[in-house]
């Protein structure tokens, strides 16, 4: 027997189903029919619950009363900048506010411009400043919380009066700029690109150039993050290319690229770092030396790049033929399909495997430590454990267990942006 099909009494198209009602249970109710439902069910529940206790009763143990923790709060400078030379700190300080106010500007800018464009679809005639967006602090919140506790977890550590008065002025104006920025006129509010992008280039030549602070004396989670940004920045390009290359029809660039992508991603990255400290040399002039950091960024961008190249060559995969084909019904040229059509699809389909090689090259950034450069984990591995009153009394607990700390607030929140942007793309859902 069929089962009736509701139409438009208009136009006869069937009507969309309506939903099934959503039934909200109780927590009681949610209990007994998630962790209570069977016997097997109780015993997995008492006996996960049980392991679960014991971790989290040893674990507030060590960190409330066992750990020492007066190691991180006597090292803290050299966790977050190494062996950076002190008297230039000032430096540091500088180029952090540029950077972090450029980039809550560019978010603003950013956030600005998406409310623009929703008022388009929606049919809203407004320009200008016509438009005011809700800046939402408990949308903020929720997205920063991470950063945010880590912020109070330098604050709990700091011995100085003034950093805290800093790092406090730091998120007024990250605020006050994230505003502004959400405010601009679509005019201005269309160069957020750019104005992050002068942010960083004017945070860095504040700490290199006029007498500055080469990058070789750089440390700790300063040298972390610049390698991870440098390496993101560098690799995303050649990913791409060499995704690009390998499909082209031209034997010679479609041989290299191939050739390319093989060969690094058969190699470890260690082996890569290690290759690149003593024989990368050979391939500049005479003249030309490369620092560490140089050749660390350069291994670091092969590497990354290699495996960005076979995500995005899966993504130009799962564009559909009839996507080609209209593009060159509509007369575009092999350039303009790919630029237009085809590369703005792959990059999105693919969000969430580039997003999570990134988050793997951040940590991967820890490998460093064995050609002797203090980023982050060799600072809180060897250095710190090694200092003053500390030394010989095996404080590598402490030490570590901040770093990781460190290592998982800022990949939890690139994890956390890159859900929010698969959300806003409709990601896996159109």
């Amino acid at each position: 027997m069929t089962q009736p099909v509701h139409a438009d009494v208009e136009t006869g198209a069937p009507l969309p189903e309506e939903p099934p009602p959503q039934v909200r249970l109780t927590p009681r109710q949610w209990m007994e029919q998630n962790l209570f439902g069977t016997w097997y069910d109780t015993v997995l529940t008492v006996v996960f619950g049980i392991g679960i206790g014991v971790v989290v009763f040893f674990g507030l143990r060590f960190i409330l009363v066992t750990a020492r923790w007066e190691i991180i709060r006597v090292g803290l400078t050299s966790l977050m900048v190494g062996l950076f030379p002190r008297p230039e700190l000032w430096r540091v300080w500088v180029a952090l506010f540029v950077i972090v106010l450029s980039i809550g500007f560019a978010v603003g800018g950013a956030r600005r411009m998406v409310l623009a464009e929703e008022e388009d679809e929606a049919g809203s005639e407004a320009e200008g400043l016509g438009l005011r967006p809700r800046v939402d602090l408990w949308d903020l919140w929720r997205r920063l919380w991470p950063v945010l506790t880590f912020l109070a977890v330098i604050l709990g550590f700091s011995e100085s009066l003034q950093t805290a008065l800093w790092l406090v002025l730091l998120l007024v104006g990250t605020y006050a700029t994230y505003y502004i920025g959400s405010r601009l006129p679509r005019s201005a509010a269309r160069y957020w690109l750019l104005a992050g992008l002068v942010g960083m280039v004017g945070a860095f030549g504040i700490v290199i150039w006029f007498g500055g602070v080469g990058w070789d004396q750089w440390g700790g989670l300063m040298l972390t993050l610049f390698l991870a940004v440098a390496a993101i920045l560098l690799s995303f390009p050649l990913g791409v290319g060499a995704a690009l290359g390998r499909r082209s029809s031209l034997p010679g660039i479609s041989l290299v690229s191939v050739a390319y992508i093989e060969l690094i991603r058969g190699v470890p990255l260690i082996t890569l770092l290690l290759t690149g400290q003593l024989m990368l040399g050979l391939f500049f002039p005479r003249d030309v030396v490369p620092g560490l950091v140089v050749r660390s960024i350069i291994m670091l961008t092969l590497f990354t790049g290699a495996y960005v190249a076979e995500i995005v060559r899966g993504g130009l995969q799962g564009v559909p033929q009839g996507q080609y084909e209209a593009a060159q019904a509509l007369g575009l040229s092999p350039t303009q399909m790919t630029r237009r059509i085809v590369l703005p699809q792959a990059l999105r389909n693919v969000i969430p495997a580039m997003v999570g090689q990134f988050i793997s090259l951040f940590k991967d950034t820890s490998l460093v430590s064995v050609i002797a450069l203090t980023d982050l984990l060799r600072v809180a591995r060897f250095q710190l454990p090694a200092q003053g009153d500390f030394a010989g009394q095996g404080l590598f607990a402490e030490t570590m267990l901040f770093a990781g700390f460190v290592y998982w607030v800022f990949a939890y929140t690139m994890s956390r942006e890159s859900q929010r942007l698969e959300r806003r793309l409709g990601v896996g859902e159109r």
